[in-house]
Parts: structure tokens; sequence; C-alpha cells
């Protein structure tokens, strides 16, 4: 986990204790893969590792994307929390400013550019036809996900970043990589539900929020007058 999210946690449950009030943790967003047994038990393990951290922390509860995976949450939390809660529990460590404002270190990739861009795409979409939680490559995703992707790409455009391969992130490579990614969404959703869904609107509403000079606060204010 980045540091300063485990810090983040740390502090949730340190301030939320103080107050004598549970602390929740965070939404695993893996969902079940039916088709697939060994992808899937990659996804639960993936949640059984997320609990254990939470519950371990101090977290008193969580929660998860879908219901075949409460009884998952359940058997961690059953297993590390044997009392109704951890109000009580002395915690190990205490966080400081200096852990919540530490910056992740790492690069910034092609890969990570083409997953902002699709994803994004993807939920807009998904959010016109009227869902607000999309299952996006196994994933339950929220507005939370695709305001993530697009103010990425607005800052990294604003910036001309450089990437790993050493190129510089404009708008033309935005283009490119785009038009590449449209064609992926085309074969993951299928000709025909892309043809009569609203790609080209959420495509419109990406390009305004991360090609503009000036910031939008929330996606869904570009969004609203698309609504039919």
């Amino acid at each position: 986990i980045t540091p300063f999210m485990e810090a983040y946690s740390l502090q949730v449950i340190e301030v939320c204790h103080k107050r004598k009030i549970h602390a929740m943790g965070g939404m695993a967003a893996q969902i079940p893969i039916n088709n697939d047994s060994e992808d899937n038990e990659i996804a639960l393990d993936k949640v059984r590792k997320d609990k254990l951290r939470e519950v371990t922390n101090g977290h008193d509860g969580t929660w998860v994307a879908h219901p075949a995976l409460v009884q998952v949450a359940k058997e961690i939390f059953d297993q590390y929390m044997p009392d109704a809660n951890q109000i009580n529990r002395k915690l190990n460590q205490k966080t400081t400013q200096k852990q919540l404002l530490d910056v992740p270190k790492g690069n910034i990739t092609e890969k990570g550019i083409r997953k902002n861009i699709n994803v994004a795409i993807l939920y807009i979409e998904s959010w016109l036809q009227g869902v607000g939680a999309a299952a996006i490559y196994h994933l339950m995703e929220d507005a939370a996900t695709a305001e993530i992707s697009r103010t990425q790409l607005w800052q990294w455009l604003q910036h001309e970043v450089k990437i790993e391969t050493g190129e510089h992130f404009n708008v033309e490579m935005y283009t490119i990589l785009q038009k590449d990614e449209l064609n992926k969404i085309k074969s993951y959703v299928g000709e025909e539900y892309y043809r009569n869904g609203r790609f080209a609107e959420a495509v419109e509403i990406l390009d305004e929020l991360v090609l503009e000079k000036n910031f939008t606060e929330f996606l869904t204010l570009k969004a609203y007058k698309y609504i039919k």
C-alpha cells in the first residue's frame, strides 16, 4: 500500500476511536470472476489481504463491492477481531503530518496514461447511461475512479510531464493513445453495445475536462448537460 494511504488509514482509526465511534475500513473493489477460477482466487486473495490489513490496523468494520464477498471479509474480521469493535484497543503507532504528506515515488508510464483514458471513458459512458456503480474489468468503479483518472491526465498534460520512455506527454500523444484505447474499448464491450452506447459523448466530456486550461472541480459539472 502507498505509505501516505497507510497513514491516512491509521489517522481515521485514531480520530474515530478518540471520539469512541467506529472506524470503518474501505471498500474492496474486486468482484467475483465467475468464468475464471484462477483469476477469481487471485481477486479473493486481494480482498483477504486488504481486510487483514484493515483489521490489524484497528478498523472496526469494513465493506465490499459485492454480496458474494461479505463472507470473505467477515471471516477475516471474526478471526482477528473477536470483540464487537476495537475502540478501546491502543494503536501501535500514531500518524504524523510528514507521513500524511509523503509524496509517493514512481514514474508516470504510458500504461498508466492508457489505463486512465480507458477507464475514464468507460465510466463516464456508464454514468451517462444512468449506472453510477459500474463493473469495469472485474472491479466495481464509481465516480471517484473517473475523477482520479481525468485529474491525473489534466495535471500531466498541463505540465507536459516526461514519462518513463523519455517522451513528453502532450495533447498529440493523448489523442493518439485515446484513439487506440477506443479500439480496445470497442473490443471489450462489443461492436453492438459500442455502436448504440454513448461513447462519443463520453469522449467529448473527457476531452473537455483534460484539455481545458482551467481545472473543473467535478466532472459531473460538465456531464449534467448530457443527461437525457
